[in-house]
């Protein structure tokens, strides 16, 4: 049903920006959830917290004149309830519907399309480099990119593209020119912002082994081949070659102090191997990456701090709010680190959760093999990442 054609409750509700809601749920406030999308899709992406109780029922059970009191019994009525479905639509409705009922309710502006849009900026203080490192956090995706500024310039790694304006604008307003835009690899859970913040003028970078795998405008950007450096006032992008997740798979040592690892090492877990080449190349690609996270990654001093691309529900923070861990913690909460190779790839192939929706559309946009306007390229990455080896931490906490 288009969210127009739901009849319009005699109740008023109130609405719920996204922002206030994260906060709610960052501060641990105790937080109830009415989603009132599809079980499938509720099963796939939500919202999350250890404050949240969220409950499910699709919004076609309010569309009755006579709701049934077994669905009325499943909505608490001794507390506040935020109603919530994918575009604001149908939350509305069903708000409304139980306000008319007696029912302490809300609805969430923009349903998980708002929840999608929120970035957030967060200083990286444990970064000891020059210069001064952001990283911004997507909560909808787990998607994570980084912003190093020094002097009056400053580089984005892995951006989005939903947010190349957001960039632009947090440059101007840091006082400093974008140089520099890298991604670490052909993405497969988002749309890489790397060719519209080139179009703007950012010089744009792309891992120069990624574009045998069929990148279609490489000659419109600088390719990054291991060791190239990139200045950035007085800090230096070092590149670092990692394959595994992919075949071009890249990092960057910012300011000798953190490394962007892309999809290769999280704080919680380590790459799949299996979203280039399928299931028949994915032990091949274990292999590739055993040796990067050996010999290119876990060899750096252990106070290098590791920054990924994504965080999941089972990452846990640094004390300064960011998803990062120095490589010496990592050894030591993280038992895959220290397998030899035949163990390490039977546990990272041992149990992969389901590949990142809308992959191949989403990795052959990312080639430029297919083209999407901006609204099929915010759909096409809605939902969780599923980037990593497994939707369990593989870190002990």
């Amino acid at each position: 049903m288009n969210p127009d054609d739901f009849p319009t409750p005699e109740a008023d509700v109130d609405t719920v920006s996204p922002e206030s809601l994260k906060s709610r749920i960052d501060a641990g406030e105790e937080v109830t959830l009415l989603d009132a999308r599809m079980a499938s899709d509720y099963e796939e992406w939500k919202i999350d917290g250890e404050t949240v109780e969220s409950i499910n029922i699709p919004y076609f059970e309010f569309l009755e004149d006579d709701i049934g009191e077994d669905v009325l019994d499943r909505v608490p009525d001794d507390r506040e309830v935020t109603v919530l479905c994918a575009k604001g639509g149908a939350s509305e409705f069903v708000a409304g519907t139980l306000a008319e009922r007696g029912y302490d309710v809300n609805h969430l502006e923009d349903g998980m399309n708002g929840w999608a849009r929120i970035y957030e900026r967060v200083e990286v203080t444990n970064y000891d480099g020059a210069g001064t490192l952001y990283q911004y956090q997507r909560p909808s995706s787990g998607c994570l990119g980084y912003l190093l500024s020094d002097g009056d310039e400053a580089a984005i790694v892995d951006p989005l593209r939903a947010f190349t304006d957001r960039y632009l604008e947090d440059a101007d307003e840091l006082g400093v020119e974008l140089a520099y835009a890298l991604d670490t690899h052909i993405h497969a859970d988002h749309i890489s912002g790397l060719r519209d913040l080139n179009e703007e003028g950012v010089e744009g970078v792309i891992p120069e082994n990624a574009v045998p795998r069929g990148v279609t405008y490489a000659d419109e950007l600088t390719t990054a081949a291991d060791g190239d450096e990139f200045d950035v006032g007085d800090a230096t992008i070092e590149t670092v070659y990692t394959p595994g997740h992919t075949s071009g798979m890249t990092s960057y040592l910012l300011g000798g102090s953190l490394l962007a690892t892309g999809d290769g090492l999280f704080i919680e877990s380590v790459a799949r191997p299996d979203l280039e080449e399928g299931d028949d190349g994915a032990p091949e690609a274990a292999r590739m990456l055993y040796e990067s996270l050996q010999e290119r990654v876990l060899t750096l001093p252990e106070e290098t701090l590791i920054g990924g691309a994504h965080f999941s529900d089972a990452a846990v923070p640094a004390d300064d709010g960011t998803y990062t861990a120095p490589i010496g913690d990592l050894k030591e909460r993280m038992a895959a680190l220290s397998m030899d190779e035949g163990e390490f790839v039977e546990t990272v192939l041992a149990d992969m959760p389901p590949r990142p929706a809308n992959y191949e559309d989403i990795i052959a946009t990312n080639l430029g093999q297919q083209t999407a306007d901006d609204e099929e390229a915010f759909t096409l990455e809605l939902g969780p990442n599923n980037c990593a080896a497994s939707q369990e931490s593989l870190a002990d906490d």
